[in-house]
């Protein structure tokens, strides 16, 4: 087991000094297409690098069709299950469609799986995070886990906290290094997730929101006790996307309040 590995490459996602990570999500052109922020995703990578994003997360076709042109390097992490928008059978289903050995042949610096806790196909979705967790285990590479509480399954909101601590803790329990999930909507609730998942948490940006919006969510989340976000079209499908990511590090890396971040931000 290459556990110096594993610690090596968690280095280039989490940042060594602060325990925490600001990681901006391009996986949308296999879900949703070509949206606005991702039609070139080499140029998208380069400002959300230059803003000090500390990786990148997608498919292989990020490597492969974009990565980074110039500019600041930045961490990569191949996501390894998919779905589209138009799945007629079930839109919660995840398949598996790349592997570890791969994303190491890749460049990889760490790899995801998606899992939706509660839909009709989460039996499959959770043997298959099993099974990679242990092939993580084995080649010395980190491994997110995105934990959704999502599906006819659920027992309550998607969102609150007895849903969102039961997929943290799922996912830690299988294996995964770190965990994206939802934002429970305040600091206090939040932080009951992150003391009930032994390993750190990231939060989802989910749909686009204001800069107001956006940045009182990270620094609840900051509050919480989480270890920085996984956020996408807040982050990519900024007006200035290098400037976002930066509002979004001074609160994540360098804890200031929530006021300072908006003023640098629209400043």
């Amino acid at each position: 087991m290459s556990v110096t590995g594993k610690l090596i490459r968690m280095e280039r996602i989490i940042d060594r000094n602060t325990g925490r990570t600001i990681i901006v999500p391009m996986d949308h052109g296999v879900s949703d297409g070509p949206i606005p922020g991702l039609t070139d995703m080499g140029r998208t990578v380069d400002a959300v690098a230059s803003g000090g994003a500390n990786a990148v997360l997608g498919h292989i076709g990020l490597p492969l069709h974009g990565h980074r042109h110039h500019g600041n390097d930045v961490g990569l992490i191949l996501h390894l299950s998919a779905s589209t928008c138009v799945n007629a059978i079930d839109k919660n289903d995840k398949v598996i469609v790349n592997t570890v050995e791969r994303a190491i042949k890749m460049g990889a610096d760490g790899v995801s799986v998606h899992v939706n806790i509660g839909s009709k196909t989460e039996s499959k979705q959770l043997e298959a995070l099993g099974e990679i967790a242990g092939e993580c285990i084995e080649w010395g590479m980190p491994l997110l886990a995105m934990m959704y509480p999502r599906g006819e399954g659920l027992t309550k909101d998607e969102k609150s906290p007895e849903m969102v601590k039961l997929a943290a803790r799922v996912g830690a329990e299988l294996g995964a290094d770190i965990i994206k999930t939802y934002y429970t909507g305040d600091p206090e609730t939040m932080s009951e997730v992150v003391k009930g998942c032994p390993v750190p948490v990231v939060i989802a940006g989910g749909s686009k929101l204001s800069d107001k919006e956006t940045l009182q969510m990270i620094r609840g989340a900051m509050d919480a006790g989480c270890a920085g976000l996984s956020m996408g079209r807040n982050a990519f499908q900024h007006e200035n996307p290098e400037r976002f990511v930066a509002a979004a590090a001074k609160i994540v890396h360098g804890d200031v309040s929530f006021d300072e971040a908006l003023a640098f931000l629209q400043g």
